[in-house]
């Protein structure tokens, strides 16, 4: 299964969100290094298509899709050459597919900033580097190693050469490598995939700022500076009070609606970054539905129907034969299976029909 590490200096918020996300309670506390060992939860992803698919068949149960969160102990400056839990940190990034980097927003003085002073924008730096800085002593090993080969060095190692220097190049710069992954040709990816490197993973940054402020966003001192920062950069941001959040936990879904619009919020804040983030690790949703269950399946875009069946089950895959497909946009639109079908919208696929997100889908297959 895919997941996310949360990340961020000490003391921004990081376990508080990793509790509201997964409903756990994995310990928050006011010092450095409150989370040593990194707490893994599963997170569902609410998906309105499946509340909707279920109030028309009124099933035994409905199933969201879900997908792993670990809360990853905070990094200090000097964590790339073992500071604090430098080393501990950075493996557990490696192993993540994508980065939640939790940046602390907010002015309490009973809560201890590491570096003393809050400053988002210095703080997503002092991580930033950090990774850098990792990602090159890789990098460096490895060209040290060619290097020493002169002699045995194919055109496969020459190529390698020269796009470890071009990555060198970036790293270098106050460029944000992952915003520069779209530069790179597939065979270069490939290679680079090799390297797990740190700044290579799409990374969404969620700033935690005071309950209050969540509906008056404009009200948070940095609140300009952010917004030009991320613009200017191109980056996938969130807000989020995780305060508030780790509050609505223990309320029923009525309760928390109730709750939220005394802050003026149609839409949890914490909803918002699980979606952001799924998104971002380039999964997308099918739709099942019946009787017994309306589920909700992750997929990697660009996966056909017969790879798709198999996620439900490895006979589908099998013994797959067909897949009858209806976007979920068009059973909106006529208000039910049945007239859907009657205007031809639903359509018989292959096994090498490129799923779409929203797809509703029944399996034949025969074993």
């Amino acid at each position: 299964m895919l997941k996310a590490g949360i990340i961020g200096l000490p003391n921004v918020g990081k376990s508080t969100l990793f509790n509201a996300l997964t409903n756990s309670y994995a310990l928050a506390a006011n010092y450095p290094f409150a989370t040593i060992e990194p707490n893994i939860g599963i997170v569902s992803v609410i998906d309105e298509r499946v509340d909707y698919l279920a109030k028309i068949y009124n099933p035994k149960k409905k199933t969201y899709t879900t997908f792993n969160f670990i809360d990853i102990a905070g990094l200090v400056k000097g964590a790339s050459q073992g500071e604090g839990l430098g080393n501990q940190f950075l493996a557990n990034i490696r192993t993540s597919d994508a980065i939640v980097h939790v940046v602390r927003a907010f002015i309490d003085e009973d809560i201890i900033h590491v570096n003393g002073v809050v400053n988002p924008i210095d703080d997503i730096n002092t991580i930033n580097i950090e990774l850098k800085l990792a990602d090159m002593e890789v990098i460096n090993k490895r060209l040290d190693k060619i290097g020493k080969r002169l002699t045995l060095q194919t055109p496969e190692m020459i190529m390698e050469i020269n796009l470890l220097n071009k990555v060198l190049a970036i790293l270098n710069s106050d460029k944000f490598f992952d915003q520069e992954m779209k530069n790179f040709s597939g065979e270069e990816l490939d290679i680079l995939s090799n390297y797990q490197l740190l700044s290579s993973k799409p990374v969404i940054y969620v700033f935690n700022v005071l309950d209050e402020q969540i509906s008056n966003l404009a009200s948070n001192p940095f609140y300009d500076e952010i917004i030009k920062f991320t613009t200017k950069n191109n980056l996938e941001y969130s807000f989020i009070a995780s305060k508030l959040e780790s509050e609505l936990i223990e309320l029923s879904s009525e309760e928390r609606k109730l709750y939220l619009q005394e802050f003026q919020i149609t839409e949890s804040s914490l909803e918002q970054v699980v979606k952001k983030t799924y998104a971002m690790l380039g999964l997308r949703t099918f739709l099942t539905c019946g009787s017994d269950e309306c589920r909700s399946w992750t997929f990697k875009a660009g996966m056909n129907a017969r790879a798709c069946s198999g996620i439900i089950h490895s006979d589908f895959e099998k013994g797959f034969i067909k897949a009858e497909v209806l976007s979920f946009s068009d059973l909106q639109a006529y208000g039910s299976m049945a007239n859907a079908k009657a205007q031809g919208k639903l359509r018989i696929e292959g096994k090498d029909y490129l799923m779409a997100d929203g797809d509703i889908v029944l399996f034949r297959f025969n074993l």
